[in-house]
């Protein structure tokens, strides 16, 4: 099986980012389209009620897990979005550290968006991470 390449690109004539890449190229191999990952435990149960970082926490947990189960690490994540309900751009950087120190931190070297939106799906959800995995075929 060939492997996969995943290449992260950071244009001259676009302006620095604080981690991410603006382009990521991945040459071969399969995709992994993860569900959004909401701060749920394993009965469905909202974890960290009005809690930014406790609701972050069970959210990279969550897509850890999810990455596991096709046996990719974070380095493979190759998309991102971020979601937090929000207006705050200080707690939406908040986020964005807690991610980026966290173990599935180097998913976030590559193309990411973060957004700061009115509501999510679940009531008292503060946060959902969206990813897409390279994956060898």
């Amino acid at each position: 099986m060939p492997s996969m390449t995943i290449t992260r690109i950071n244009p001259s004539d676009l302006h620095p980012t604080p981690g991410y890449s603006h382009i990521t190229v991945m040459e071969a191999g399969r995709l992994a389209f993860l569900a959004g990952q909401c701060p749920l435990d394993m009965t469905g149960t909202l974890v960290g009620d009005g809690d930014l970082d406790a609701q972050t926490d069970q959210v990279i947990a969550n897509a850890l897990a999810a990455l596991a189960a096709v046996n990719a690490d974070p380095d493979r994540v190759v998309r991102s979005v971020i979601y937090v309900v929000s207006e705050n751009s200080a707690e939406l950087g908040r986020v964005w550290k807690r991610l980026l120190a966290s173990p599935l931190g180097p998913g976030f070297t590559t193309a990411s968006t973060l957004l700061g939106v009115a509501q999510l799906g679940f009531s008292g959800q503060l946060v959902e991470l969206d990813l897409t995995a390279a994956l060898d075929r």
